[in-house]
């Protein structure tokens, strides 16, 4: 497995990625079916392919503030046009010539990306990473008014994965998990992001 790969839940015209937030922003949101208010589109927003990695993230929805995971399924073509434009948010020798270069270009990008690691079902760190796209007040109404397809709530699924696992029925909560494989990148995306 290449340490740097996109694995997500997609097929051919969509991908999901995910989000956690608080009720006030989720419950709403569910309701039309795309981000509206209080969401803000003049701050940053961070979205994550990996369900595994949001949920180390945000406690499996226990953490103030993340209380809801959202599954947002966006478009592929937005998605892309987002990593078209993505900067990472640190000056990789493998994607830059060198700190200058990375500088120069993220002080003008619209699109951060960073490789957190992955984890496992039971929090475990693994040896690959896990994509995380930050979108910023630049290109987020593209996110929210053209790249939205459909938002559903998976903090049902979430909390009773999270029983399964508190339970120590690891294989009950496994065929729980949303079905992710690696995602097509062109070369050049693949460049751009560090993806090889």
């Amino acid at each position: 497995m290449n340490q740097y790969e996109i694995r997500a839940d997609f097929d051919r015209d969509t991908i999901v990625v995910y989000q956690a937030y608080n009720d006030a922003i989720a419950v709403p949101a569910v309701a039309a079916q795309r981000f509206v208010a209080p969401f803000s589109l003049n701050r940053m927003t961070w979205i994550k392919p990996s369900f595994r990695w949001l949920m180390q993230r945000s406690n499996w929805a226990r953490k103030p503030g993340q209380e809801r995971i959202l599954a947002v399924r966006i478009t592929r073509a937005g998605w892309e046009e987002a990593l078209g434009q993505a900067v990472l948010t640190s000056p990789e020798r493998r994607v830059y010539a060198d700190a200058n270069q990375w500088r120069a270009q993220f002080k003008h990008a619209h699109v951060h990306v960073q490789w957190d690691p992955e984890y496992s079902l039971r929090g475990a760190k693994l040896d690959h990473r896990s994509i995380q796209v930050g979108l910023s007040r630049h290109i987020i109404d593209r996110y929210v008014e053209d790249w939205t397809v459909d938002i559903r709530d998976l903090t049902p699924l979430v909390h009773k994965m999270s029983a399964h696992l508190r339970d120590g029925r690891v294989d009950r909560a496994k065929v729980l998990l949303p079905p992710e494989k690696t995602y097509p990148l062109t070369e050049g995306l693949a460049e751009r992001i560090g993806a090889r």
